[in-house]
């Protein structure tokens, strides 16, 4: 059976909803995907009629190695047709995503990627942070929460600042929805590898 976060991966594919929307409409739909994607619909959070049969199964794999050659990196990014995979703005956008993958070293590619132990263990490690903290119980929650976002800023490549914004307001995911309004289709960053000499396998 599909996890949590596989249904809320395979909801967000489908519909372009947000995460927290997707995971409220599998709640109330009980895990049922068609009866999630209806949800979203009414409450016209999701455009799942013309998204849901669009699959993303073009695209490219570009390399990009860093001045000095120590710095590695493999890019997936998918787009819908072949034709959009040669624009200018697609190829501008697997090149940022490259580097941005050189600089910023993220381990995921978005928030639902990451495994649902890890999440435990990280709000395990705020927990004991915040042990000797006098502070009601659902303010050490709040705590925690703004904590795990950082966290999620930090490795999920899609949350990442965008490293050629020195404003720091640009996420990596601003950049993949602009591409995907420029050219009317789904851009989805799918993988990445990132090699450096000297970093055990």
């Amino acid at each position: 059976m599909p996890s949590q976060a596989e249904l809320v991966k395979e909801l967000r594919e489908r519909t372009g909803a947000g995460v927290m929307d997707c995971k409220a409409a599998l709640e109330a739909s009980q895990g049922d995907q068609q009866r999630a994607i209806e949800f979203l619909r009414k409450k016209g959070l999701a455009d799942a009629a013309k998204k849901q049969y669009r699959q993303a199964r073009e695209g490219v794999v570009a390399s990009y190695i860093h001045p000095g050659a120590k710095i590695g990196v493999l890019v997936e990014v998918d787009c819908e047709t072949d034709f959009v995979g040669r624009t200018d703005a697609f190829q501008h956008l697997v090149k940022d995503i490259a580097m941005q993958v050189a600089a910023a070293n993220p381990s995921f590619v978005a928030r639902e990627d990451v495994p649902g132990p890890v999440t435990e263990k990280e709000r395990e490690i705020y927990r004991s942070q915040m042990a000797d903290q006098k502070k009601p119980p659902q303010v050490i929650e709040k705590i925690i929460e703004g904590k795990l976002e950082k966290f999620y800023a930090e490795q999920c490549l899609l949350e990442q600042p965008f490293i050629k914004d020195a404003t720091g307001k640009t996420k990596v995911k601003d950049l993949v929805a602009a591409v995907t309004a420029k050219t009317g289709e789904r851009v989805v960053v799918k993988r990445f590898a990132r090699f450096q000499v000297g970093e055990s396998a």
